[in-house]
């Protein structure tokens, strides 16, 4: 496989400090997926830099890297974002009816009644709501509303999403625009 291009990476997860005399690290996971979490999984640090799971224990919160077995080595990788690509998660990540992934949802436009207010610029997890940070339609903003505006993600606010037209339908969407 090629060397993956920044942009086809996906940060899942950043490594904290040592915890243990074996290499051990704390394991902040940033995914909804952490079945991707196990033994021989590898992932990126960068895009040319892979690292390898030696084993994972969810109850503790840790991770063991192969090749790390001291804390000193462990402390080298204090901070490391872990990254895997959209490929691979398409790939090993299932999906329930009716969820999409998040990158596939970025870039999408935004409609309430046929009528462009924005487009997904990226996706806030806010407590346990998901917000669409939608940057307002230009022609919206020359009317002096809000240049950008946070949308829940939820039954209540998406009608549909269509990830293969980039579309979203939203109701209650424009009240929220300009309350913001």
């Amino acid at each position: 496989m090629s060397k993956p291009s920044k942009k086809d990476l996906l940060h899942i997860a950043t490594l904290g400090k040592s915890v243990a005399l074996k290499g051990d690290m704390k394991l902040h996971i940033k995914t909804d997926f952490p079945e991707q979490f196990k033994k021989n999984a590898t992932f990126y640090i960068t895009p040319d830099k892979q690292v390898t799971v030696e084993s994972v224990n969810f109850q503790r919160g840790t991770i063991k890297l192969k090749g790390c077995n001291t804390p000193e080595e462990a402390k080298r990788f204090t901070n490391a974002k872990l990254y895997t690509t959209i490929e691979r998660t398409r790939e090993e990540c299932e999906l329930e009816e009716g969820q999409h992934f998040w990158f596939d949802i970025e870039g999408c436009d935004v409609y309430e009644d046929g009528k462009l207010l924005g487009q997904v610029g990226e996706i806030e997890r806010i407590l346990d709501t998901d917000y669409l940070k939608i940057k307002t339609a230009e022609e919206l903003v020359t009317q002096k509303l809000p240049k950008s505006f946070l949308l829940p993600y939820d039954d209540r606010c998406i009608v549909t999403v269509d990830t293969d037209a980039k579309k979203i339908e939203a109701v209650g969407a424009y009240d929220i625009l300009e309350a913001s």
